[in-house]
Parts: structure tokens; sequence; C-alpha cells
């Protein structure tokens, strides 16, 4: 089944103007989800909204409350929320180009796949993807999504584009407020150029798909066993802290990779004998 777009209208720049749809990037149907069961009666538990002095409400005759002070709220409807409920334009118009690296990476979020439509408009949408491969830049544009107006960064993948969502510049803390109380600690020079020829030992190509969710493996393992009938448990030992006093050594220690293991799993590495 083909993926249903989230949104559809056009994208401009300047003059240049064709038919996009965007399609969300990320999915989370891989996520573990649990439902809140009685054990007693093996029944699936249903939230029902209440009121601590009248008891169950409808959901339908709620409405949302901001509040001001402690127990005080200002009430909002859903013909409140009309009011400022923006229109979409349908268009994205590309405002101005930066270089990607002018974007702090906190600012970026969620991003979607934008797609031209079939017909007269993939010619068009071409012209705009080739201009900004060759200037090198990200777009810069806005987008009316789900009512809430989202400023949209624009760059350059494979054959189409990818469109993140900007986060407001109140979204995102400012780094000061913890990297302040951080101590000046002037490196060793040794330690570093150690440090640097791991880094080096260790530099690869991105590769997505070595990366996995331990917690959400050892969940999946843990619900196979139980539905087997068995009581398995995946665990996953988090690592020791650095002890700051041997940091040498174990920067040297990591500089020449792991002891050899025999059939066994053991480290063939001799130990030093007591006394």
């Amino acid at each position: 089944m083909a993926a249903r777009p989230t949104w559809q209208g056009h994208l401009k720049l300047s003059l240049v103007t064709c038919p996009v749809a965007l399609y969300t990037a990320t999915s989370s149907a891989g996520d573990v989800r649990f439902h809140l069961i009685n054990p007693a009666t093996n029944n699936r538990i249903r939230m029902v909204a209440t009121d601590p002095d009248t008891g169950p409400v409808e959901r339908s005759d709620l409405v949302k409350g901001y509040e001001m002070a402690k127990d005080e709220y200002v009430l909002f409807d859903e013909a409140d929320f009309d009011k400022v409920k923006l229109e979409s334009t349908k268009t994205i118009a590309i405002d101005q180009f930066v270089d990607e690296t002018d974007i702090d990476r906190l600012y970026w979020d969620d991003p979607f796949y934008v797609v031209p439509e079939k017909g007269v408009g993939v010619e068009a949408f071409a012209v705009i993807r080739e201009a900004m491969k060759s200037a090198g830049k990200i777009a810069l544009g806005q987008l009316v999504l789900r009512g809430k107006e989202r400023q949209l960064a624009l760059e350059v993948h494979g054959k189409g584009l990818v469109a993140y969502t900007l986060r407001a510049h109140d979204e995102v803390k400012a780094a000061d407020e913890f990297f302040d109380d951080i101590p000046e600690v002037k490196a060793d020079a040794d330690m570093v150029e150690i440090a640097a020829r791991i880094i080096g030992q260790k530099t690869a190509e991105f590769d997505p798909t070595r990366f996995h969710d331990r917690y959400d493996e050892a969940l999946r393992e843990m619900i196979k066993a139980k539905a087997k009938g068995g009581k398995g448990v995946v665990t996953a030992p988090e690592p020791d802290d650095t002890n700051v006093i041997d940091l040498m050594a174990a920067l040297k220690a990591s500089l020449k990779g792991p002891a050899p293991k025999s059939a066994s799993g053991r480290s063939t590495a001799k130990k030093k004998k007591a006394g």
C-alpha cells in the first residue's frame, strides 16, 4: 500500500513553481508498545476522564485550560482555537539560501521527503533541485502544517529533496546554561595525541544499519520468551566509568586494541603472579 502524503501543495522558487507532496521520512511503527492489563481479569484497562467531584465525564464535553496560577485556569473551546488557526497557503516559498554549517544542528527537527507530483511539474522540480545542488546551499522556507506555521530547511537528497522542520529559537535552550560550569582543564598533549590516533583507528563510513536499540531488542526477546512460557531476560550492562588516575593507561590500551580471546571467549593475556 502506497504511503499517504502528509501535505500536498507547491514548491516555489521565485517564478518557478511545481506541485509537490511531503511524506514523513521516519517511522515509529517498530517501537514496542504495551497496554495496561488487569492481571485479575486479563482485561485491557480503558482510561476514563474523571472529575474528582462528579465522577466520569465524556471527553467530548471537556475544554482545554491554560494555568495562569495554581488552580486558576483560562478556558478555551474549539471556537477559540479556530480564531487563531492559520490557513494553509499550500505553498512552500523559498525565502533565502544559507550554508548548511550556518544552521546549528540543535534547530533541525522532523524530516520529510519532498517528492514532485507526476506530470509537467517534474521538470520544474528538477530545475530547482539542480540549482540548489550547484549552489551547494540549504533552502529556507515556511509551511503551515497541521494549523501551525513551521520554518523549513530543504536540502538536496538524491533525486529528491528532504525538508526538515526547524525548532523555534525559544525552543532551544542556551548551551551556556549547562556548559559554563564545566571546569577549565588543560588536556595533556600526549593523551590528546593518543586519543587522536584511536579516533583514526576507529574512523569508518557512517552505517546506520549497525545501530540497534539494545533495550528494545531485549524487550522483544523477553516478549518471545514469555509468549513461549519461558522467563528469559536479556541484559545490557553499562560500561564502567574511566578511572581518571589510569586515563593514560586506558588510552594506550585502547590504542593497542583488546587482548586476543581464546575459543572459550576468555582473554589470553597473561596475568601477573601475586607475590
